[in-house]
């Protein structure tokens, strides 16, 4: 079974872009402190704020966009070498 490359790089990059998003919104509204320093380090001009949630989610769908791709791409010649 082969994997389409495009579905799995869209799913990734919604997974990824809400998970970032939710996280974002709960931080900030529940907590405050700055714990996702690790993403203003690799998203530039992320932070933990309104507009930072809605940066992170389009930065989280293309990253999981292009880690799906890889995914689905990789699983598909793994998939093609299969045992007779």
């Amino acid at each position: 079974m082969k994997l389409k490359v495009v579905g799995a790089g869209v799913a990734g990059g919604v997974v990824w872009g809400l998970a970032i998003f939710v996280l974002t919104l709960l931080i900030h509204f529940l907590s405050s402190g700055q714990h996702l320093a690790l993403l203003t380090a690799i998203y530039w001009g992320y932070s933990v704020s309104l507009a930072g949630a809605f940066l992170g989610l389009v930065y989280g769908f293309i990253d999981g966009f292009i880690a799906g791709v890889i995914f689905a791409v990789v699983y598909n010649l793994l998939a093609g070498k299969e045992a007779a």
